[in-house]
């Protein structure tokens, strides 16, 4: 007989993990499928994994520019495999700490393959799950009141380029290569292309960068892109945009040459390894959706902003349907579905109040509209913007590069948007985040009282600018 639940998750990534604690911190008797390591793709192909490599490039960095605080280091050797064995323990550090939590919350945890089925003996609408068990032949059937979708996503492939593992590699080879390549060309200047062009550059890699649009970071303020791709080149990065890959040649020396065209002119570019970053595709394949009424469109599962599908017991959140694909995201999701099973409602996801993050060297990170996309929408704006030179904390610590860019409704100081680039940015957004979430004006950020000497001055610095009134610039 199928054992009875009331939430089945499949997946048990970021979203779906996070659902499942909170499902069962709720009462509701949860049960969560995942057919490999319990935290999915931001901790094992991801989030942590990159950003462990991406503080060692860092140190690696500082270590060899530490002079400038008068400290001598001579002899400063990378040794890359002890770099990728620190990110192994991270990682798996990490991964018990999930494990514990499934535990802490009494929430069964199935390891296989998980497929909902239609309507049948089991159950007179879809929603049961058969688990393909990975340690054993018999399928485990659980019926569920309600399922949640959250089976993530994985790189995306280029066509007649696709990744081999060896000279064509996609982020989740990457993060796993035990030996540097002398030269690295990647294709994809958005979030996780950046990422690994400061990385590898960091860690003395020659690396090109080859975007299709005309900035890197399409989805940022224009400023932040100018800044990210000035910065990367004043480090030696090649970076080519407006550019589209043709086909890929193989050289005599086992270098990997890809054909592009670059505003109707073919170049040919030569690397030891290319790695693609241009995009995830959801994993929605072969879990049984066919099986139900569930509609998708460009493969990604159609919801509402409960994260219901058409079959409206049945959830989906995080990668597999449309939305930012970020895990914070899909945390959210998962636990506004949750609230939805509970109270038969929740608070829609708005899109303008995540806060996103590049984690190069500087970092960026932003929250709300572009300039662009205020002007859209606004008759006024107002863009204030104060560089870390003017902020005593930045100076002393050798990290003036950057500034803070606010968007302002000019109408009635309304805060629209803030878009960072700097060190510490990504721990510097969650200021501007709660800001949006109450509604703050622009006078508000200015009231704030911020200790001196830190980097969250520039708030106050930025929204002082906004009336011509900045103290210290």
């Amino acid at each position: 007989m199928p054992e009875e639940y009331d939430l089945v998750i499949i997946g048990a990534g970021t979203g779906g993990y996070t659902a499942a604690v909170k499902a069962a911190q709720e009462g509701l008797k949860t049960a969560v499928v995942e057919k490999d390591r319990e935290g999915g793709t931001c901790l094992h192909q991801g989030c942590i994994p990159s950003k462990s490599l991406l503080k060692s490039a860092e140190m690696y960095t500082e270590m060899q520019e530490s002079a400038q605080y008068g400290i001598s280091a001579s002899d400063v050797t990378l040794e890359f495999d002890k770099v990728q064995d620190r990110k192994d323990s991270v990682v798996e550090q990490l991964h018990r700490g999930v494990r514990n939590l499934m535990n802490r919350e009494n929430i069964d945890v199935y390891k296989g393959t998980g497929r909902i089925l239609g309507p049948s003996i089991f159950s007179p609408r879809a929603g049961t799950v058969s688990v393909e068990m990975n340690n054993r032949q018999e399928n485990a059937m659980l019926l569920p009141k309600h399922v949640m979708i959250a089976t993530g996503s994985r790189p995306r492939q280029l066509a007649g380029i696709e990744a081999d593992g060896k000279s064509i590699l996609t982020s989740d080879h990457a993060l796993h290569l035990r030996e540097l390549p002398a030269s690295l060309m990647i294709v994809g200047g958005g979030v996780i292309g950046v990422e690994f062009a400061s990385m590898m550059s960091d860690f003395g890699v020659d690396v090109t960068m080859v975007e299709y649009t005309s900035r890197l970071l399409p989805q940022e303020d224009k400023d932040i892109s100018k800044e990210v791709e000035k910065t990367l080149k004043d480090r030696g990065v090649h970076v080519y945009t407006n550019s589209s890959v043709q086909e890929k040649k193989q050289s005599d020396s086992g270098r990997v040459t890809l054909r592009i065209e670059q505003d109707g002119e073919g170049l040919d570019l030569t690397a030891e390894k290319v790695l693609l970053c241009i995009g995830r595709r959801a994993n929605i394949e072969d879990i049984g959706i066919e099986n139900t009424d569930i509609d998708t469109e460009n493969g990604l599962v159609v919801t509402d902003e409960k994260c219901r599908t058409k079959e409206t017991h049945i959830y989906a959140i995080g990668d597999v349907q449309k939305g930012m694909q970020l895990a914070h995201t899909a945390s959210r999701e998962g636990m506004n579905a949750v609230n939805d099973i509970l109270t038969g409602s929740c608070e829609p996801l708005d899109p303008a109040r995540v806060p996103r993050c590049t984690y190069s060297r500087p970092e960026t990170a932003s929250i709300g509209w572009t300039q662009e996309q205020a002007e859209e929408r606004y008759e006024s704006v107002k863009t204030p913007r104060i560089p870390f030179q003017a902020i005593g904390r930045a100076v002393v610590q050798g990290h003036t590069d950057g500034f803070v860019k606010l968007i302002v409704n000019g109408a009635n100081d309304d805060l629209l948007g803030v878009h960072m680039f700097g060190s510490g940015v990504t721990e510097l957004i969650s200021e501007a985040s709660l800001a949006m979430l109450v509604d703050a004006a622009n006078t508000e950020l200015s009231e704030t009282i911020h200790p001196h000497p830190s980097l969250s001055e520039i708030y106050g610095e930025a929204a002082l600018a906004a009336e011509n009134k900045a103290i210290h610039f």
